[in-house]
């Protein structure tokens, strides 16, 4: 079985293409995915300059694809349920070259907001527009 569900923030903005002929999106990101260390191994590993997080290539394709490229910007927190895939080529100077990469099946994005990083999650929880709402104070509630 071949499956891998990550959760992560994107390095930089996704890029999108379309595939000639046919027309299919397809985008691509890198998602950092912490490592869970410890307090203690994390300052550690900074200190030797060592990485805290891996870099996972994401491709996602279709309508999916046109969605994250839209809506999805460098730093948003995103979940990733795909599987692993591996292709290899050779490079102008006909070395072999390997890649391995997340095939993202579904992608759901954890951070709200418009492209440019106003995030709706920092003022309100992720609820949407608030206006007109008042907060209920917990004396208020009969539980």
């Amino acid at each position: 079985m071949n499956k891998v569900i990550l959760i992560g923030r994107l390095t930089k903005d996704p890029e999108l293409r379309f595939l000639p002929g046919n027309g299919t999106a397809v985008s691509t990101f890198t998602l950092a995915v912490d490592k869970n260390l410890s307090k203690d191994k994390k300052q550690e590993f900074e200190l030797a300059n060592k990485p805290t997080a891996d870099f996972l290539r994401t491709v996602v394709w279709g309508r999916q694809a046109e969605n994250c490229a839209n809506y999805l910007a460098k730093g948003r927190l995103v979940a990733v349920e795909g599987r692993i895939e591996t292709r290899n080529y050779e490079n102008s100077e006909g070395q072999r070259v390997y890649i391995t990469e997340v095939v993202a099946e579904r992608v759901q994005f954890l951070e709200f907001g418009n492209k440019d990083n106003n995030n709706s999650n920092s003022s309100n929880n992720g609820y949407g527009n608030m206006d007109g709402f008042q907060p209920v104070d917990d004396e208020d509630i009969p539980f």
